[in-house]
């Protein structure tokens, strides 16, 4: 009786689990339904609304704008008109052929469903081809969202976005065929939160599929969640002052706020307009910019470039001197045209009596600093010793290294040490004297420009910094990572900057940049010029202020600029004052940075690098 009993038990959930399957699937899971539907229902694919970018003061930097994607179903397309087609679209039979081919070559086309053939028609262009398509059974459009950019600036900051690839799509399944993604800057850094996810929408098609209205009254419908909206840390009118400052020369402009690690402005120089690369012109507009090795347009020389940081590191050894007991602020040295060990010389256009410490800043000397290497090296038992402890003091400053900021792209730089040195040189017994080109900022050191601006905000802020950081909110909501939290110290005592501070204060007062002082305002700055195998010398300058409560830091590198005081150090003051006063109140030097080219510098030195042929594909 028992046995009876757990085998009608059995039999009866078995029953019930049939029936709630049963129910499952046809009532509570639309896939059996769609699927058993397919010969009469279609699924169009609804595009989500990429997040909007803004800059820190809510001016909008990206929008959205609409476009479409021209779709056929290869089956129901009858006698087409080739020549008459390709006329409305603007296109030539060979291009339609090369779109036909892509598309039919794609993963998963099919005769029988809509495939995309032409990509991202603009709002303009459909409106031309819009009454004219029900002529040309099979064809028909979806619509796409896509960037635009009012204000025409910001292309290395702001990104671009383009369609997926195959490859792409295998590693991550969550994307489509014809999906976009962000490929450059704050689209892609960010294209989790601003990329929003799809929806479908399902309709009844007749044997023509042509579309006669919902399936089920839309129930199986889900609409697209849009992306989310970011709010930059950018000042968009400091960025669009520093972009009209490096018209006509090549480099990079970087502005950070001391205190809070945010990057006010990312200028790369030369750049181009974003809207070149949105949509079906893109492909063509990006081949142009990539072939342009001249100029390098897409190449982000903010956050890739790295040069010898010239002069202004010389601040970094002063403290490190200052640090390993090496120096004092009244410790004087006496230049003769330069640093001079047996046969070595490293010329110097000091001379004539003794300097301490602040004016061995404000007047660059390279007899003091390459002494100071020198000592802080042979503080220590040997070379090596003290090249490592010198090397940890510079890298705590955040060179020679990612900064680990929120960026999509960076290089490391190169803080060189004793193991570097043991590798290059083929032997370990070299001296301090071997390296001196250290203590100038020169030799095997590299640093990047948004290195230089971030080393720059760690010494307002008297031994720490925050890091780089280029996103303030997310969804209207202050973002919340600890990595742009917490302040990074470096190993230099409080008390060392502040006569290292007072010297790059003297820079401006009677020093290197007195020609850039404004009276306004309590600047600091250094200058530099780093030295440049392939042609002129790199106009470098680091400033911040106001000197006792800075609100901005930054770095500037004009290549080819000749000397610091000449470009770089103008364009700082410049920036300084409208960040800080909103205003300029010297026309004159605007307009000196404004309209100075360095374009012939660059032909000659194209010329002088790959040969006269290169100037064929120079661009002005």
């Amino acid at each position: 009786m028992k046995r009876q009993f757990l085998l009608y038990f059995f039999f009866l959930l078995v029953g019930i689990a049939f029936v709630a399957r049963l129910f499952y699937v046809q009532v509570i899971d639309k896939q059996y339904k769609l699927s058993g539907s397919n010969q009469a229902q279609q699924e169009i694919k609804i595009f989500p609304t990429r997040g909007y970018i803004f800059d820190r003061n809510g001016e909008l930097l990206v929008t959205n704008q609409p476009a479409y994607d021209l779709l056929v179903i290869s089956n129901n397309v009858k006698d087409l008109d080739t020549v008459n087609f390709c006329t409305l679209l603007d296109i030539t039979p060979e291009q339609f052929l090369k779109y036909w081919n892509r598309m039919t070559k794609k993963r998963g086309y099919s005769n029988y469903k809509p495939n995309i053939l032409v990509p991202l028609i603009s709002k303009e262009e459909f409106a031309k081809i819009q009454e004219y398509l029900h002529d040309y059974k099979g064809f028909s459009v979806q619509t796409r969202i896509l960037r635009e950019y009012p204000r025409k600036s910001s292309a290395n900051v702001v990104g671009y976005i383009g369609e997926v690839s195959e490859s792409f799509i295998k590693r991550n399944p969550e994307y489509n065929q014809g999906d976009l993604i962000g490929k450059a800057g704050i689209d892609k850094a960010y294209e989790k939160e601003l990329r929003g996810q799809s929806g479908s929408k399902f309709v009844l098609v007749d044997n023509h599929n042509r579309i006669k209205g919902p399936f089920l009254n839309g129930d199986y419908d889900e609409p697209a969640k849009p992306g989310y909206d970011l709010t930059s840390t950018i000042d968009i009118e400091l960025q669009i002052l520093g972009e009209q400052l490096m018209s006509g020369k090549r480099g990079s402009i970087v502005a950070i706020e001391p205190s809070s690690g945010e990057i006010l402005a990312l200028v790369s120089a030369p750049g181009f307009d974003p809207n070149l690369l949105v949509g079906n012109k893109r492909s063509v507009n990006y081949k142009k910019l990539e072939a342009d090795s001249i100029n390098l347009p897409l190449f982000d020389r903010g956050l890739l470039a790295q040069y010898p940081p010239g002069s202004p590191f010389k601040v970094i050894n002063a403290l490190i001197a200052l640090q390993e007991g090496v120096i004092t602020p009244s410790t004087q040295m006496t230049c003769h045209h330069g640093f001079h060990f047996g046969g070595l010389t490293v010329a110097c256009h000091c001379s004539g009596g003794p300097m301490a410490l602040r004016k061995s800043i404000s007047k660059s000397c390279n007899n003091y600093y390459c002494t100071t290497f020198k000592r802080i090296v042979e503080s220590y038992p040997d070379a090596h010793q003290g090249m490592n402890a010198w090397s940890n003091h510079v890298q705590s400053f955040g060179l020679g290294n990612y900064l680990n900021n929120d960026l999509p792209t960076g290089t490391k730089g190169l803080v060189p040490n004793s193991d570097y040195y043991d590798r290059v040189l083929g032997y370990t017994g070299w001296k301090a004297v071997t390296t001196i080109s250290l203590g100038i900022g020169q030799g095997e050191l590299l640093v990047t420009p948004i290195q230089l601006a971030n080393m720059t905000a760690a010494i307002a802020n008297k031994g720490y910094f925050y890091t780089p950081h280029i996103i303030k909110e997310v969804n209207h909501k202050p973002i919340e990572d600890e990595r742009f939290a917490e302040p990074k110290k470096t190993t230099i005592d409080e008390e060392h900057f502040i006569p290292v501070i007072e010297g790059m204060y003297d820079v401006f007062e009677d020093g290197t940049a007195r020609g850039s002082r404004l009276e306004s305002i309590p600047m600091c700055g250094k200058t530099g010029t780093a030295e440049n195998p392939h042609g002129q010398d790199h106009s470098i300058f680091i400033a911040f202020a106001p000197k006792d409560d800075p609100k901005i830091a930054l770095a500037i590198i004009v290549e080819n600029g000749y000397w610091g005081s000449r470009w770089a150090a103008p364009m700082a003051s410049l920036m300084i004052e409208d960040y800080l006063h909103d205003s300029i109140s010297r026309p004159k030097m605007y307009t000196r940075m404004v309209e100075g080219d360095l374009h012939e510098d660059y032909r000659e030195q194209a010329i002088a690098k790959y040969g006269t042929d290169s100037i064929l594909n120079y661009d002005n």
